[in-house]
């Protein structure tokens, strides 16, 4: 398939793409503004830059996380930044975590807009960015054309491009192998991602790591998150970014795990407190409902934030509970600087696994399920460095997390490697940076 025809099915195709964005917009909530102007290249009163923006595109909450630590550094050189999603988490995750910068001006964000050729010509007549940075995979046939049109130097940064990824990509003919090769410059996150977005039509693919090893840590949030367990003294479990229905498979499982515990009378005095974090806020009702049914006495982290976020009735809440639903955004720190060990969920069901770079950086053992093909390369690293393990099903983790918190030195030892792991990959950040150089002279 070209791109002529590429276009001409997107348009044919667009009352139903525009059905399912309203749908999922709905199921997800807050304001996705699928129908909006910005969604199509129209502005109206919007003022254009003063400055040339280097633009930055991450498509939603996990891209826009992994983003931070280059939009970070962009700004202290001094850039102004155009800042693009395609959804409502990501854009909120963009916003909490350049809040200042978005006040001053230098960081702008925006909906990226769909990928027709008009909307696409209107998005880069209206900002002129100098230089484009796509993060990981988004790759949009009319937008790189757009952008060649256009003279604006495109990058792909820390790409990951699966095998799943190739066929998809090879089937699609043409129009992809001409969009790869749109781009100056793409840095893979892993030597086998490089080879494959090759096959796929790129050219002169580097490696230069996984930016999400670069993570700046918010100090503060983490260590409120480590007093709270402090002044609660029990030892927690945190069960981070389940999707779809994975809360639920690990709510049965420390069901079953506590009705274990109890009948066989022995429970601690100070038992395990269990977090759950649904990746996806239509997820937290879904859980509350189904910690009930199950019978479990929980608590919602955005009942302690009324309370007063640290404050005594806050832990006081969480004293004689089972489980603390995470039902707030932009939080993981607070939830991975309360953890003795961290069980990173998407990978119990074969979604691909999550960010558990993150969990490894504050110093937490890390547990995850077998379907982890988003960071493949990673995960086999920090298993093999010791900062990681993985289990087959919910129960098994459940029962190595509380086997692992019960094991001080075994506990020590993962956490420092999963320390030392981290530290030894930094440097994808400045690895871009200079590549973003290259392609602006």
């Amino acid at each position: 398939m070209n791109r002529f025809f590429y276009t001409a099915s997107i348009h044919i195709l667009a009352p139903a793409l525009m059905a399912w964005m309203g749908l999922r917009a709905r199921r997800a909530g807050g304001q996705w503004q699928v129908l909006s102007g910005p969604r199509f290249g129209f502005y109206g009163s919007a003022p254009t830059l003063e400055k040339a923006p280097v633009w930055v595109h991450a498509v939603s909450l996990g891209e826009t996380r992994a983003a931070q630590p280059l939009i970070r550094a962009l700004l202290d050189q001094g850039e102004t930044v155009l800042l693009t999603h395609m959804t409502v988490t990501g854009r909120e995750e963009g916003a909490n975590a350049f809040a200042a910068e978005i006040a001053s001006g230098q960081l702008v964000q925006q909906w990226l807009p769909y990928d027709f050729p008009g909307s696409v010509r209107r998005f880069f007549a209206h900002y002129r960015p100098c230089a484009g940075v796509l993060i990981e995979r988004e790759v949009w046939p009319n937008l790189l054309a757009a952008a060649r049109r256009q003279g604006v130097p495109m990058m792909l940064a820390s790409a990951r491009f699966s095998e799943s990824a190739l066929r998809t990509s090879l089937k699609a003919g043409s129009v992809m192998r001409e969009a790869y090769r749109s781009f100056q410059l793409i840095y893979a996150q892993s030597l086998a991602d490089a080879q494959r977005l090759e096959l796929a039509g790129a050219q002169g693919v580097r490696v230069s790591g996984n930016l999400k090893f670069d993570v700046v840590l918010p100090q503060e949030k983490i260590a409120r998150g480590r007093g709270f367990a402090s002044d609660l003294g029990r030892r927690v479990v945190v069960i981070a970014s389940t999707r779809e229905t994975e809360h639920m498979d690990f709510i049965d499982a420390i069901a079953h795990y506590l009705r274990r515990e109890r009948k066989q009378g022995s429970e601690l005095h100070s038992p395990v407190l269990f977090v759950v974090v649904p990746r996806h806020p239509e997820r937290f009702d879904e859980a509350a409902d189904y910690l009930n049914q199950r019978g479990l006495r929980a608590v919602r982290r955005s009942e302690l934030l009324k309370q007063g976020d640290t404050s005594t009735s806050a832990v006081e809440a969480c004293r004689e509970v089972d489980v603390l639903l995470g039902d707030t955004l932009g939080e993981m720190h607070w939830y991975y600087g309360m953890a003795r060990v961290a069980i990173v969920a998407g990978s119990f069901q074969p979604l691909g696994g999550q960010n558990f770079i993150e969990a490894c950086a504050v110093g937490v053992p890390v547990i995850v399920g077998p379907h982890t093909h988003n960071f493949a390369q990673a995960m086999q690293d920090a298993m093999q460095a010791g900062a990681a393990i993985r289990a087959s099903t919910p129960a098994l983790a459940l029962q190595q997390a509380v086997e692992l918190v019960d094991d001080p030195a075994r506990h020590h030892k993962m956490a420092d490697a999963g320390l030392h792991w981290v530290q030894m990959h930094e440097g994808a950040v400045q690895r871009v940076l200079s590549g973003l150089a290259q392609i602006r002279d």
